[in-house]
């Protein structure tokens, strides 16, 4: 009797270990793959950053769009490390969890030395619109006039420019573009001139579009990313140290969240530093936030060590909303499947 008790315990126990080890592999199935860690890391020239992913209509794939910095060429002075690239492409055909490099955006504007910088792409009736900062050379600082420009494509790989955007100054970047209830359209970018405030202009069809001025000004920021998600409206901005959070019921008034995301570095592979210059993609009912690294900006690499100091890394973490606020924890393996 004792030894049909003990088998009996023995076949119990191996039906909730082996049914528990099925029902998590199903639900893992059902979140996605774990992300690849660093996400993405651009094999030209090691310099991807300030990205924003599109989905491909006709065949299911997700695009992702960067700034190329031109980090491990030497002899490049100032910030001239930063400028003289174009638009480099990855491609995700699992959901983004893995990505390869597809080359680089064949964009027609731009004569001579030119710089593509933080381009934000969407899709509306089977057009694809890019909003892209154009800085009109190579600069050893940051001195130089930049601009907004529109530009559309049935492809996601080939950009016809349509126009220049009229907005604040002279020196602007980092447009978001979204479309509100009303069906206008509103784009966010960076207005350098004013204390690098946060602005935004409106379009009835994302060709013309009316500036209204600033949106956001309580501390400086840039690459603005704003997406509705939990019965509100998120902003999130690259303040130098980590993510600035705002919420909004309206797209107007703008309340700052207490807390930043990823202003503690994590352990991860080329996440121990801060992470800046946001994409979020909204998927079901879960929100996945892409960022980039500077990995090598730590105390233990010398100042002098200007490829480890300048290279960047693409990292992605799942966000978490607790008690009003959003959250995510870096440290976990982020199982991703972008619908």
């Amino acid at each position: 009797m004792k030894c049909k008790y003990t088998l009996f315990f023995v076949l119990v126990i191996q039906f909730f270990v082996f049914g528990g080890e099925v029902l998590l592999t199903s639900v893992h199935a059902a979140e996605g793959q774990i992300a690849d860690k660093p996400l993405f890391r651009d094999p030209v020239y090691d310099g991807a950053a300030d990205l924003v992913l599109c989905r491909n209509h006709k065949d299911g794939k997700w695009f992702m769009f960067y700034t190329n910095r031109r980090a491990n060429l030497a002899n490049t002075p100032g910030v001239s490390w930063v400028h003289g690239t174009d638009i480099g492409i990855a491609v995700s055909s699992d959901g983004g969890a893995t990505w390869k490099y597809r080359g680089t955006a064949n964009i027609d504007y731009g004569k001579g030395e030119y710089s593509y910088w933080a381009p934000e792409v969407i899709e509306h009736h089977d057009t694809y619109h890019m909003y892209l900062t154009f800085v009109p050379g190579i600069f050893t600082n940051w001195d130089a006039p930049r601009d907004i420009i529109h530009l559309t494509s049935s492809d996601l790989l080939n950009w016809k420019y349509r126009s220049k955007l009229k907005l604040s100054s002279n020196k602007v970047i980092d447009a978001c573009v979204m479309r509100l209830p009303n069906g206008m359209w509103r784009l966010w970018y960076n207005n350098e001139v004013d204390r690098k405030s946060i602005y935004y202009a409106d379009s009835p069809d994302l060709y013309k579009w009316e500036d209204h001025g600033k949106a956001i000004g309580d501390r400086p920021g840039e690459g603005p990313k704003v997406f509705r998600w939990k019965d509100s409206y998120w902003m999130v901005v690259d303040v130098w140290n980590g993510l600035g959070v705002y919420s909004s019921n309206d797209c107007v008034k703008w309340t700052r969240q207490k807390n930043n995301l990823l202003e503690k570095p994590g352990k991860g592979v080329d996440d121990k530093v801060k992470g800046g210059h946001p994409d979020v993609v909204v998927s079901s009912d879960r929100a996945y936030l892409f960022y980039f690294t500077h990995p090598g900006r730590l105390k233990s690499t010398p100042r002098n060590n200007f490829y480890e100091q300048r290279r960047s890394s693409i990292q992605v973490v799942e966000l978490e909303y607790k008690d009003g606020q959003l959250i995510c924890d870096r440290d976990k393996p982020t199982y991703i499947l972008l619908q």
